[in-house]
C-alpha cells in the first residue's frame, strides 16, 4: 500500500468515525449535502468549544497586553473595498469542458488536464472573486450589497479606536476575536481543511514598527508552544514554513504545518502586516487611525503582527492526530486479539472527559448521583448499555480519557475502579477523593 493510499484509507475511517459518533457530518445530508459547509454534533460541539476556550483563555484571558472583540459578520462594504479583497482576493479557475467540474489551477497536478476526467478541454484561466455576496434591506440592487466577511481580522482595524480607548490600553497590545468567516471556494476539499464557512481565531497586535520584529519572533514562539505543550501535538507532527514571496506591506510572514493523512497542510499563519491595514482605512473612511504615542511625543500608524489560525483545521489535526488502531485481548471463539478504535484526545479536550459505568443497572442508585457529582466540574457521560467491554470500547473510540466503573464493591470500600484509555490500566480509587483525583490528571501537557 503506497503512502499516499494509506492517508486516503485513514482519511476515510476518521470522517466516517466522525459521522457515527456526532462529531462532524456534513451539512443538509437529507437532502443530499451542500458542498464546503459542516455541522457539528453534539461530541463535535463539545469538542470545538474546549477548543475554542483553550485558545481563549491562553490568548486574551491570561494576558494583560490582549483585549478581546465579538464583530458582526456584515460590516460596511467599504471595509472591503480599503482591505483590497473587493479588488484583489481572488484565485484563477478553469472548466473542464467535458465533465464541467471547476477547479482552481493552483490545484491541478498536469497544467492543462483536468484532474476529474483526464480531458484537456479546458478553459482559460479566469479570477474568481472569493468574496460571498448578500443584500441588506428589502431590496435586491447594487446600492444594497453586502459581504459575508472574508476574514474576521478587519474588523479588528475597524475597531482599533474605540477599543484602545474603552479599555486604556497603549502600545503594545493586541486585540482577538473568534468568529465564522466565509469564502467561496471553487473547489472545497480535505473534509474540514478547506471549507465555505469556518471560523477563525485571530488576534492582531498593534506595536511600534521599531520593536515589530521582537514581537512577530514572540508570537511566532508562543503559537508554536500552544500547539505542543497546550494541546500535546508531536513536534515531529508539525513544521515552520517561511514565506519567501510576500506582500508589499509585509516584512515577514510564517505558517504552521500540520501532517495531515492528505499531507502537510497550514493550520496558523503568523504575519508581519506593517502600517497597511491602518493607514488604509484611515485614508478610506475619512478620519485619522494615527495612534499618538505619549512617550515619543509623535503620531503613527501601528505596525500590526498577526497571528491567525481556523478552529475547524485545528480541530481536524487535533483528531487526525488522536486516530489510532490497536489490538486487545477479546473472548470471541478463534480471535486471540481485537482491533480496537481509540482518540488519544488530550484530556482538555476530549467531548466527554469522565464516563461512568455501573457494572450492572442494579448500581444506578450509586452510580448516577456520581455521575451528577462529576459532571459539575467535568464534561461527563453516563452508559449503562451493554456488557462493560463495549462501554470501554464505545469510550475509547471517542476519546474519552477515563472511565469510572461502580461495581458491587462500592458500597462495602467506598471506591471505584478508573480505567486509563491509554496506559489501559486499572485504579481504586475512593469516592472522596475522585473529583480531585480526575481533575489532577486533565492538566496541560507542561
Amino acid at each position: 500500500m503506497t503512502e499516499q493510499t494509506s492517508g486516503q484509507l485513514k482519511m476515510e475511517k476518521i470522517v466516517a468515525l466522525c459521522k457515527r459518533r456526532g462529531l462532524i457530518f456534513q451539512s443538509s445530508e437529507i437532502y443530499g449535502g451542500i458542498n464546503g459547509f459542516w455541522d457539528y454534533g453534539p461530541a463535535g460541539v463539545a469538542m470545538r468549544r474546549a477548543v475554542e476556550q483553550l485558545w481563549w483563555r491562553y490568548m486574551v484571558e491570561q494576558r494583560d497586553n490582549v483585549e478581546g472583540l465579538d464583530s458582526t459578520i456584515i460590516c460596511h462594504p467599504m471595509v472591503w473595498k480599503a482591505s483590497g479583497h473587493l479588488d484583489q482576493f481572488s484565485d484563477l479557475m478553469v472548466d473542464c469542458l467535458d465533465c464541467k467540474k471547476r477547479f482552481r489551477e493552483d490545484q491541478l497536478e498536469t497544467p492543462g488536464v483536468c484532474p476529474g476526467c483526464g480531458s484537456k478541454k479546458m478553459t482559460e484561466p479566469r479570477e474568481f472573486n472569493l468574496m460571498m455576496k448578500t443584500f441588506v434591506g428589502p431590496v435586491f440592487d447594487e446600492e444594497h450589497v453586502a459581504w459575508l466577511r472574508a476574514e474576521t481580522c478587519q474588523p479588528i482595524f475597524v475597531d482599533f479606536d474605540q477599543i484602545r480607548i474603552s479599555s486604556r490600553q497603549k502600545l503594545p497590545f493586541g486585540i482577538a476575536q473568534v468568529g465564522k468567516a466565509f469564502r467561496n471556494e471553487i473547489n472545497p476539499r480535505f473534509f474540514t481543511f478547506r471549507s465555505r464557512e469556518f471560523t477563525q481565531m485571530e488576534m492582531e497586535f498593534f506595536c511600534r514598527d521599531d520593536e515589530s520584529m521582537k514581537w512577530y519572533d514572540y508570537w511566532h514562539q508562543e503559537r508554536w508552544a500552544f500547539y505542543t505543550k497546550i494541546l500535546g501535538i508531536p513536534e515531529s507532527r508539525l513544521k515552520i514554513h517561511h514565506h519567501e514571496k510576500l506582500a508589499h506591506y509585509a516584512k515577514a510572514a510564517l505558517d504552521i504545518e500540520f501532517e495531515f493523512p492528505f499531507g502537510w497542510g497550514e493550520i496558523e499563519g503568523v504575519h508581519h502586516r506593517g502600517t497597511w491595514d491602518m493607514s488604509r482605512h484611515s485614508q478610506f473612511c475619512g478620519h485619522e487611525l494615527k495612534y499618538f504615542d505619549q512617550e515619543r511625543n509623535e503620531h503613527y500608524y501601528p505596525t500590526v503582527v498577526e497571528t491567525s489560525c481556523g478552529l475547524d483545521r485545528m480541530c481536524l489535526a487535533l483528531l487526525c492526530n488522536a486516530y489510532d488502531e490497536d489490538t486487545a485481548p477479546t473472548r470471541k471463539e478463534g480471535i486471540e486479539d481485537d482491533v480496537r478504535v481509540v482518540m488519544h484526545l488530550p484530556a482538555l479536550v476530549a467531548p466527554v472527559q469522565v464516563a461512568v459505568l455501573p457494572l450492572s443497572k442494579k448500581l444506578e442508585d450509586k452510580a448516577e448521583p456520581l455521575f451528577k457529582d462529576l459532571r459539575r466540574c467535568l464534561r461527563a457521560d453516563y452508559d449503562v448499555s451493554g456488557n462493560i467491554g463495549k462501554r470501554y470500547r464505545r469510550q475509547d473510540e471517542l476519546g474519552t480519557p477515563y472511565c469510572v466503573t461502580v461495581d458491587f464493591e462500592t458500597a462495602n470500600d467506598q471506591a471505584v475502579t478508573v480505567r486509563d484509555r491509554d496506559a489501559m490500566t486499572q485504579e481504586r480509587v475512593a469516592l472522596d477523593k475522585l473529583a480531585k483525583f480526575l481533575l489532577d490528571k486533565i492538566q496541560p501537557v507542561a
